[in-house]
């Protein structure tokens, strides 16, 4: 942690850039380039590379653009540019392809059970466009229901994902830096720190005690990715400069 590297400034500079700028000009860029689910009309392919840059508040850019400099950087310097390009965007995009594969579980399971009490697929989609049903026929919760509507709308934004391929990376890498939380400023040694908090996204993501509109399986997912690939790498001492 300490040099801002080549590659992670140039990729804060376009996550500010891609911050500021809607702002100022008052352009709305939700339905082009976050990530939708992908039977909504809004959905892309090129969504699952360009939502990695798109930030819902200036709280949530601050935090992953600290991440990717603090923890990024020893990565960059360690690896090489294209290297730890290659790692940033495949963690990115594999934190969106798993996000999408649990949304798209949770979704289905919820469509059956609409299907199974005899609402048919236009019925539904009218229920996806309004949000409004009736309660007499539909019996299933008003939770379960929610959740059917915000899957089907809700876009992801952030570089989260690959801000948590790049943690596990650097646990992998520097297994005993040791590391802390501003609300819990104790330091641990990275090779525990990082897997305390993959957990607890799971056990966010899978409980009803999820904090806030966040998506724990794209953190789970960039994690993952990030573990394979740079256990892989650190495995077969792949470099790339």
């Amino acid at each position: 942690m300490g040099k801002l590297t080549d590659v992670i400034k140039h990729l804060i500079i376009i996550n500010v850039i891609m911050f500021i700028i809607p702002q100022l000009l008052q352009m709305d860029l939700t339905n082009i380039l976050a990530l939708h689910f992908p039977k909504n009309e809004h959905f892309g392919v090129w969504q699952y590379v360009t939502h990695i840059f798109m930030h819902g508040g200036f709280y949530h850019i601050l935090f992953n653009m600290y991440g990717l400099w603090a923890f990024g950087s020893p990565l960059e310097q360690m690896w090489g540019k294209n290297k730890f390009l290659f790692f940033y965007f495949s963690a990115g995009i594999g934190a969106g392809i798993i996000y999408t594969l649990v949304n798209y579980y949770q979704f289905n399971g919820i469509y059956d059970q609409l299907i199974h009490l005899g609402v048919t697929p236009t019925e539904i989609q009218n229920i996806l466009e309004t949000g409004k049903y009736n309660e007499a026929i539909i019996t299933l919760s008003n939770k379960d229901m929610s959740q059917f509507y915000s899957l089907y709308h809700s876009p992801a934004v952030g570089a989260s994902g690959a801000i948590y391929g790049i943690l596990v990376a650097f646990g992998i890498a520097f297994p005993n830096a040791k590391l802390a939380l501003i609300f819990f400023p104790v330091p641990i040694a990275a090779k525990y720190f990082i897997p305390l908090m993959i957990a607890a996204d799971l056990f966010f993501g899978v409980t009803k005690y999820s904090i806030g509109n966040v998506a724990h399986f794209a953190h789970i997912g960039g994690a993952l990715i990030g573990f394979l690939i740079a256990w892989y790498w650190k495995k077969n001492q792949f470099r790339i400069n």
